[in-house]
């Protein structure tokens, strides 16, 4: 009982620390007091955890300000450039890369086309570090204050010893390909899943902000999703907690490329629409189908109801076992037509347990393209800010 009691204070302590620090970074320059105000907790914690962040050199105090009377207040600010983090977040067809200072802005963005499944991993991680090492070289980085590389993988990551266990979009299985990385640049890496840094991202500085747990539901290619409680990712027993794609709708329905059938994967990703389309009428991709809707086609129109239909079941779904006070949508299908928003939110209103119906609100991602990148390097941020 007393382990999971100091389980469960070093968890707490963890999370004021964080909050208390990202405070500091929106407001700087802020005092202890401005900070026992906004989080309510007692000024003997705050001013206990302000004392450990000043120790650990991640914030200094600066000069007095009146505010008052016959009264001034220490300020706290931090030092944007005192550490740096790199986000990389590897996709089917293409690397994004992110510089970010220690205040949480990126510094520094950049692409580079790479097919991952035409290269092996080896290939893949010598393209990222070197990628890197002119990123650093460029912008003239101190390499001393790199704290870690972060990368977001879509698939199956164990995430605590840096393996892809399993990614059908970049055809890996079993590679240790966070050690790939640090053997050549010299630099802490970790790598967890891609819709895991995404909700972290959305969490601390996009359209979680304020949420105490939020789902996030990616539509698109594929479909996935992830839950961040209080600003801890839920992972599950092997850290594979939101393989949505894999839950069953009908067991008597589609075929999946896993073997089953009736995935819900194969009702609302893009293939699974496309198909249906061209069962109708020939159909190139989702802005043909999106402009026949616009035109009244009724065809069209079903299916792209039909298809909010099941996401908002799948809504649903997820608002009745986590009970979220928000749900981020995100992904191709409503970043690219956003207009399928409302008839999500309309079915929504129909579909959700009534109990669950004003509960939560439904977001949209606001650093959208950005977000693998961002979470991925506030990821290796959080570690550090932890363990120092």
């Amino acid at each position: 009982m007393k382990k999971i009691e100091k389980h469960d204070q070093d968890v707490i302590r963890l999370h004021n620390k964080q909050m208390i620090l990202e405070i500091i970074k929106k407001r700087r320059p802020i005092s202890r007091a401005e900070i026992t105000k906004i989080t309510k907790l007692s000024p003997t914690s705050v001013g206990r955890i302000v004392g450990e962040l000043c120790e650990q050199g991640l914030v200094r105090e600066t000069a007095l300000t009146s505010v008052g009377v016959g009264r001034k207040a220490i300020m706290l600010d931090i030092d944007p450039q005192a550490v740096f983090t790199f986000g990389v977040d590897i996709g089917k067809k293409v690397i994004k890369f992110g510089v970010m200072e220690f205040s949480g802005k990126l510094l520094h963005e950049e692409r580079v086309e790479h097919t991952a499944l035409k290269a092996t991993p080896e290939a893949t991680a010598a393209l990222i570090s070197e990628t890197i090492n002119v990123i650093i070289a460029n912008k003239k980085l101190d390499k001393s204050r790199i704290i870690g590389i972060g990368i977001g993988v879509p698939g199956v990551i164990d995430h605590d010893r840096g393996i892809v266990q399993y990614s059908s979009t970049l055809g890996w299985r079993n590679i240790p390909f966070a050690q790939f990385i640090q053997d050549k640049l010299h630099i802490l890496t970790v790598i967890d899943n891609d819709l895991k840094v995404k909700i972290l991202a959305e969490y601390l500085l996009g359209s979680a902000q304020g949420s105490r747990k939020t789902a996030l539901i990616e539509l698109g290619t594929g479909v996935g999703s992830s839950l961040i409680i209080d600003g801890d990712i839920f992972r599950g027993g092997s850290n594979s907690a939101g393989e949505l794609g894999h839950t069953t709708l009908d067991p008597n329905g589609n075929m999946c490329e896993c073997g089953k059938r009736g995935c819900l994967q194969t009702y609302i990703d893009e293939s699974a629409i496309l198909h249906e389309a061209n069962r109708i009428k020939e159909t190139a991709d989702m802005q043909q189908l999106f402009a026949a809707a616009q035109n009244e086609e009724n065809w069209a129109q079903d299916i792209i109801s039909r298809t909010s239909l099941y996401i908002g079941i799948t809504i649903n779904n997820i608002v009745c076992m986590y009970n979220p006070d928000a749900v981020i949508l995100c992904g191709d299908l409503v970043e690219n037509y956003s207009e399928i928003v409302p008839l999500i939110e309309e079915q929504c209103g129909q579909v959700v347990w009534e109990p669950f119906r004003d509960t939560f609100k439904i977001l949209t991602s606001e650093l959208k393209s950005k977000s693998i990148v961002v979470g991925a390097a506030m990821l290796v941020m959080n570690n550090y800010v932890d363990k120092s």
